[in-house]
């Protein structure tokens, strides 16, 4: 029984710590408020306390479409120079105009709280690069989502006819940490506490999501940190050397997929970190009677049909799940995708059970799984 509650209790137990790094600018131009008096309901974590991007044991290569994007010749510099000149809503304003977009705010790190989630609009710059030169934390505060991208919703502007299978917009996140997002409000696009993807690509370099969280209930909603649909013609999101969690009190909380989420997406994962990640959903999916469902999928979750979860370089540990895969949950409904794990470590995950064939990695029995060079123990 104590196992199904370790989730609950890391929640509960995490103390909330002051931010002392400097702040951005709040939505009204002067200085934001710490943080940390502004929640006083929620569990806040200081970005500038947190590991570093990617599994530093991590040397697989990376593949050309998952490398940095070029920042020389930036569309858009939030700030000139100091703390005080960087502001969210400059930021939100740039997200909304897209193309290439960095930051000026001095040379020591900040945190810029945002008052809502900055929104990319599709028949805006069909590449929208967000670069924080490895200094910038952008935080929902504990109150929202951080960033949203959606093809298919209206108010961002249809721009085709096939709005699930699009190639643009095009959106990169890089050298940025994502903190605080919390996306438990939203109802019509739930899930993703940092990050809500669909359509067009996206990927993330060099980036790190501490403490966003999601719903906590459901059967097939989930991304505590990251949330994504329908990318172009199926090609993967690329996510490389990025953290998610990386140390007790920052990982990533949702009902499935404490880390990410997706229905019907490929992923490759190179050089990447998990750990302390939670899927706190319980009843499953379908969702058993009389629960309101999730729990599967404590750093990773993938559903829906043809699709790869490609594991390179990566280490998945220190997860906790209620119902299954305390790793991984990769289910294919028409039984036709494929996994694969290359010098990567998956260990000392907690909870779940329905593990076919490797512990901590839930599938069904006949998917295709190529494991090489890594290892995978210790997962109960």
């Amino acid at each position: 029984m104590l196992r199904s509650y370790l989730p609950f209790l890391r929640m509960m137990l995490i103390l909330t710590i002051p931010l002392y790094t400097h702040l951005g600018c709040g939505s009204g131009g002067g200085p934001a408020e710490d943080e940390s008096a502004r929640n006083t309901n929620v569990t806040i974590v200081d970005p500038e306390a947190g590991p570093p991007a990617g599994n530093v044991d991590g040397n697989a290569p990376i593949p050309p479409a998952g490398d940095l994007e070029d920042v020389s010749d930036p569309d858009h510099v939030i700030g000139d120079g100091t703390p005080e000149s960087c502001s969210a809503d400059a930021f939100i304003d740039a997200v909304a105009h897209g193309g290439t977009i960095v930051f000026d705010c001095g040379p020591d790190p900040i945190t810029l709280a945002l008052p809502r989630p900055a929104k990319v609009f599709n028949d805006a710059n069909p590449d929208i690069i967000i670069d924080g030169g490895g200094l910038i934390s952008l935080s929902g505060g504990g109150k929202t989502r951080i960033l949203y991208m959606n093809t298919c919703d209206p108010d961002q502007t249809w721009t085709t006819s096939h709005c699930q299978d699009q190639d643009h917009p095009r959106l990169t996140v890089q050298n940025i940490t994502f903190v605080n997002g919390d996306s438990t409000g939203e109802k019509e696009y739930d899930g993703g506490g940092a990050i809500w993807v669909r359509g067009g690509r996206f990927k993330a370099v060099y980036s790190r999501f501490f403490n966003n969280v999601c719903a906590e209930t459901g059967p097939d909603v989930g991304g505590g940190a990251i949330r994504v649909f329908d990318q172009y013609q199926g090609l993967p999101v690329f996510l490389v050397h990025c953290t998610f969690g990386g140390l007790e009190g920052y990982g990533n909380v949702g009902a499935n997929g404490g880390g990410i989420s997706s229905i019907g997406v490929s992923w490759t994962i190179v050089n990447c970190l998990f750990s302390y990640n939670s899927a706190i959903g319980f009843g499953a999916n379908p969702a058993q009677s009389g629960t309101p469902g999730g729990g599967s999928g404590g750093a990773i979750y993938n559903d829906g049909n043809t699709m790869t979860l490609t594991l390179l370089g990566s280490r998945i540990e220190h997860n906790d799940v209620i119902e299954h895969g305390s790793a991984i949950f990769f289910v294919t409904n028409d039984h036709s995708g494929n996994i694969v794990i290359d010098e990567s470590v998956i260990s000392n995950n907690l909870g779940g059970s329905w593990y076919p064939v490797y512990d901590g990695i839930s599938m069904h029995g006949d998917t295709r799984i190529r494991v090489t060079g890594s290892v995978i123990e210790n997962n109960s």
